[in-house]
């Protein structure tokens, strides 16, 4: 028996090659993984032993050859291929170990275009797929965790057609995620991330009890290892609608740094919000802008749980709970309660993803965009457009404002007073909609929007919006601004007494 080794991630190949050895394996390497399994006192054979051609053209060929392919290809179900084989003095391979050049890592720490085509594999993914394509005789090992079960099946005589099929289908993600982040950086670098074709590729962590119903499949899939990473569960098991919704909550509470932020998101939606000394009273004002709604909510808690947080939340049902951290003892209080969830971040503040990119699926196919951001200094550089200035306590209402409204379903207007949300109307297919629903329901739980900022994602097309504000008692307004009609809405504003903002930016989310 063969086995050819050749990796990028030298991480347990000593002990591999050494455990292959044990069972009778000749163990053939080439280049840096030759040196180290040498060093470390494993007899293998140089590649260029078998090739009977030397490494060339500084290593970009060394195991695209008859001897290595055909040794990985032929059949051996196939007396014919046997024949041929012995004809040209083509001996079995029937281990391959392979892993690919660092692509990941030189796009990461280098722009030198020279550099990056050097670290494109050629030779290896290509003994992946040979190998993978005759899983039937061949095994093929392209992670390094699979070394142990993979020596732990050969040793108890378990070389199985399902173990070897398994790690075929783990190859040929392998490869093909390889040649799909290649394709992205060319067509970030050349055309600015919009080819003709679009690869989008994750890695699964795990499988959803169901996904948006039960009778459909889910599960979910990371970028990189963000969520194996970071994601911690704590207690229960995180559903579809679950992720979409932590999500949601963990964007908008994210959104102020280290400030103590609480965000209640029920069905994407955020229906509470605030920012506050201390992370209970956060809660408790964020509570009040819908708190039924918030009954079978999901709760981001950007900061630590403690016991003291646990009980009060604990005081109605609440289905989520995400935190930087949650601790042993408000994890305790929690315990008794069969169908909250709790998960955490492992550290003190929640964590996003900073993905460059966002999609949709539309029938047929999915759109494909630079990730929308909200800026901070969209605010600090915001235009004012009326004669009244804003005070330093309205401004950071329209902030938390702009970044709700901009983080929620369009259309979409935000309140927020002294620093909580008391108001919010979203997904709406007209703004002035938005606007009076959302005071309708500020209304019918009793809270007072006298002194509150509003904020809308897009334009106020009308000038109907602010007249409604006004009545309602809003003191400040922030808007991208860009409707034909924004001398009208600057002037029912300057009539109100109102002081209005331009961004300039505009935030839909559909």
């Amino acid at each position: 028996m063969r086995a050819l080794i050749s990796v990028s991630n030298k991480k347990g190949v000593v002990d591999f090659a050494k455990g292959l050895q044990e069972l009778g394996f000749e163990i053939i390497s080439t280049g840096g993984t030759y040196k180290i399994l040498k060093e470390n006192g494993v007899d293998a054979i140089e590649i260029d032993e078998v090739t009977k051609f030397p490494e060339c053209f500084e290593g970009r060929v060394k195991t695209l050859n008859p001897y290595i392919h055909g040794g990985i290809l032929h059949r051996r179900d196939k007396q014919s291929h046997l024949d041929q084989a012995k004809e040209l003095g083509v001996e079995a391979i029937d281990l391959v170990c392979v892993n690919l050049y660092p692509f990941k890592e030189t796009i990461e720490k280098t722009d030198d275009f020279e550099e990056i085509i050097e670290n494109i594999d050629i030779g290896g993914p290509a003994m992946v797929r040979s190998a993978a394509k005759n899983f039937d005789s061949v095994i093929i090992v392209t992670d390094p965790s699979d070394y142990t079960p993979v020596l732990e099946s050969l040793k108890n005589g378990k070389n199985t057609l399902e173990m070897r099929r398994n790690l075929m289908i783990k190859a040929f993600e392998h490869t093909a995620a390889y040649d799909s982040m290649i394709a992205n950086y060319m067509n970030r670098r050349f055309n600015e991330g919009f080819g003709a074709k679009q690869f989008i590729v994750g890695s699964k962590v795990f499988n959803t009890r169901y996904g948006e119903n039960p009778h459909q499949k889910g599960a979910l899939y990371e970028f990189d290892d963000f969520y194996s990473k970071h994601f911690k569960t704590l207690k229960g098991e995180a559903s579809f609608n679950n992720l979409t919704d932590i999500s949601g909550a963990v964007k908008i509470a994210s959104a102020f740094g280290d400030e103590n932020a609480i965000c209640i998101v029920k069905h994407g939606n955020p229906c509470g919000f605030s920012i506050r000394d201390n992370l209970i009273e956060a809660y408790t004002e964020a509570l009040k802008c819908d708190p039924i709604s918030a009954f079978g909510g999901v709760v981001a808690v950007n900061g630590t749980v403690d016991k003291a947080l646990a009980e009060k939340m604990n005081e109605i049902f609440l289905e989520v709970i995400i935190a930087g951290r949650i601790t042993p003892d408000a994890q305790e209080v929690f315990a008794s309660k069969k169908r909250i969830k709790l998960f955490e971040f492992g550290c003190d503040r929640l964590l996003v993803s900073d993905d460059a990119y966002d999609f949709k699926h539309i029938s047929g196919g999915f759109v494909y965009q630079d990730a929308d951001k909200v800026k901070d200094e969209e605010v600090k550089n915001a235009e004012l457009k009326s004669r009244r200035k804003a005070t330093e306590q309205e401004k950071k209402d329209m902030e938390i404002a702009w970044k709700i409204a901009a983080l929620t379903k369009s259309n979409c207007v935000v309140y927020v007073k002294n620093s909580a949300m008391v108001a919010v109307g979203m997904g709406m297919t007209s703004r002035v909609d938005a606007a009076r629903c959302a005071l309708k329901k500020a209304e019918e739980v009793g809270l007072d929007v006298k002194g509150a900022a509003m904020a809308s994602e897009a334009f106020f097309p009308f000038r109907d919006s602010i007249d409604a504000a006004a009545t309602a008692g809003v003191t400040a307004i922030i808007e991208p601004g860009g409707s034909i009609r924004d001398d009208e809405v600057i002037q029912a504003a300057n009539e109100h007494g109102i002081a209005l903002y331009f961004t300039g930016i505009r935030h839909f989310l559909h």
